[in-house]
């Protein structure tokens, strides 16, 4: 038995037979449906048969039965991107206009006009931080702050409307400075990244800022406003105004909370005077005077013969004690009339007696001026 079985396996067609059961990939089905896409054109081929062929080649190619429904959903999906579109419109146009402006603080004077005026918050609070910054909020305007020597040219965000850069011009040094910086705001408004710039800037005490003029857009540069440190005869209350020296923030001076003490209660000094007394200068005149007058115990006053960048703990505490309890801080004049300590002693509450002193260089009595009452 075995061995006819083994004759019936080795036929030729039996091996056929059973290669095609074990080893063909794929069965044959024994019933085949067969489909045939029917196009437009041969819709249009039967239509024409259907007539006798009397309709023309071109009509009988180019006959669509569901034409007009295409046309009708086509017509739809329009009317429904208009009616999209349209209510974006009314959100966008309804929804208040939002303005963002970044200021750059690459001067001292930035400090003042941040923490200050905006009372805005920096982060982190140790002054000594390469990298300092903080937002502030202001009706429609948001303003970030950006300041410490890390803080290095760069891009802005792309929903950023403005900048404005607070910079130093007193001397040769700090106007190259300020040039550098000038230019690549000069790149970012000329690329679009930003619309509009300003500049806070702490002139020269002499009111030479000479340098500064091609970059003001009246002169054919980019910056549309400058607010001016000193009675520069530029200002114009139009695109140039004054802007306040403010308090040295460059020594640590701190911001002041008023309160009803400083009004209310009676202070123990008359008057104080404490800071550099130059050669020949009207501070020498009023130390003199004030000794004449006896009023060594009324005033409170401490003279020193070099100028000194910044203050020790002890002496800044001295300072800020004399101006809380003086009803008056002797403003003798320096290289200009307006001097930070204006600004202090108003933060104390104390009456700043400002020398009515027109200094020499091209400044002139504006209207902010103290010369000008």
């Amino acid at each position: 038995m075995a061995s006819l079985l083994l004759r019936v396996l080795l036929r030729p067609t039996a091996v056929s037979k059973s290669y095609n059961v074990f080893f063909n990939p794929k069965a044959i089905s024994r019933v085949h449906r067969v489909v045939k896409k029917v196009t437009a054109a041969d819709s249009a081929k039967a239509v024409a048969r259907e007539h006798g062929n009397s309709l023309a080649p071109a009509e009988a190619e180019g006959w669509n039965p569901w034409e007009e429904d295409e046309r009708a959903e086509s017509l739809s999906r329009q009317r429904w991107r208009d009616r999209f579109r349209e209510y974006q419109d009314h959100i966008a146009k309804s929804r208040p206009k939002r303005y963002k402006v970044q200021i750059w603080g690459k001067a001292a004077i930035g400090l003042y006009l941040w923490e200050h005026i905006l009372e805005g918050p920096l982060s982190p609070s140790d002054p000594t931080a390469q990298w300092r910054e903080g937002e502030v909020q202001s009706g429609k305007i948001t303003f970030s702050f950006y300041t410490g020597p890390a803080v290095i040219q760069g891009h802005v965000p792309l929903d950023t409307d403005s900048v404005v850069l607070v910079l130093n011009g007193r001397e040769e040094r700090k106007v190259s400075y300020a040039t550098q910086w000038l230019l690549h705001a000069q790149a970012l408004v000329q690329a679009g990244s930003v619309a509009r710039a300003a500049v806070v800037l702490l002139g020269n005490e002499r009111c030479s800022n000479d340098w500064l003029r091609p970059f003001l857009k009246r002169h054919g540069g980019f910056v549309d406003l400058l607010f001016l440190v000193y009675d520069s005869p530029w200002v114009n209350d139009q695109d140039i105004y004054q802007w306040p020296l403010g308090v040295a923030t460059y020594r640590q001076f701190p911001v002041v909370i008023p309160n009803a003490e400083m009004v209310n209660s009676a202070r123990p000094y008359l008057c104080n005077f404490l800071g550099t007394v130059y050669k020949n200068s009207s501070r020498e005149t009023l130390m003199r005077v004030l000794k004449q007058e006896g009023l060594g115990r009324e005033c409170l006053t401490t003279a020193r013969e070099k100028w000194v960048p910044q203050e020790t703990p002890d002496s800044l505490r001295q300072y800020q004690s004399a101006l809380a309890h003086s009803d008056l801080t002797l403003c003798p004049v320096g290289v200009n009339t307006e001097c930070y300590r204006i600004y202090e002693a108003c933060a104390y509450g104390s009456v700043p007696v400002v020398e009515d002193v027109l200094t020499p260089g091209g400044c002139q009595a504006g209207r902010g001026s103290p010369s000008a009452y």
